[in-house]
């Protein structure tokens, strides 16, 4: 499984925020009214981040006592950890889009419609959303950290079914 690339990220946001800002415009430019949105965009991504950093905390009590040989330590099952991995992964790049595209929209309504009210408040919740998202993205990153095999272990030599930090 490859890792996540920072700039892998930052390239999907910066794209999602400029075809955001050329399709508000674009939008306008029609004399149409630009969609609302949503209030619940900040609200489900930052359930989504909180579930990904409480998994990632789990994730390293639980292994940081299985390496310290605790008698009350549970190893943790590999499927599950990569099972949690790709959910940080698959969030994190969904997330770097969502961020650019509130960001183009929000930044667009900031910039020239800041005076009509409605779109000032669709314009903070864009915001709200971006800052969500970013949660997203450092909550995944915190997980694959959490998660990543130790050195010499990456190309599946040992137990393919054993825990995360069970000896070779």
């Amino acid at each position: 499984m490859n890792q996540l690339r920072i700039r892998t990220l930052a390239g999907l946001c910066v794209v999602a925020f400029a075809l955001a800002w050329a399709v508000a415009g674009l939008w306008e430019s029609l004399d149409r009214t630009l969609p609302a949105v949503p209030l619940l965009a900040p609200v489900i991504l930052g359930l989504i981040a909180v579930v990904l950093l409480v998994t990632a905390l789990s994730l390293r009590s639980r292994l940081r006592a299985w390496r310290e040989r605790r008698p009350d330590a549970k190893p943790v099952d590999r499927l599950m950890a990569a099972r949690a991995v790709v959910f940080g992964q698959a969030s994190a790049l969904v997330s770097a889009l969502a961020c650019g595209l509130y960001g183009g929209f929000g930044l667009y309504l900031a910039l020239h419609e800041w005076d009509v009210p409605n779109r000032r408040d669709q314009a903070l919740y864009a915001l709200l959303a971006v800052v969500a998202s970013l949660g997203v993205i450092a909550a995944a990153l915190f997980l694959e950290r959490v998660c990543r095999l130790p050195d010499g272990d990456d190309e599946g030599r040992g137990n393919r079914n054993g825990p995360i930090g069970s000896p070779i």
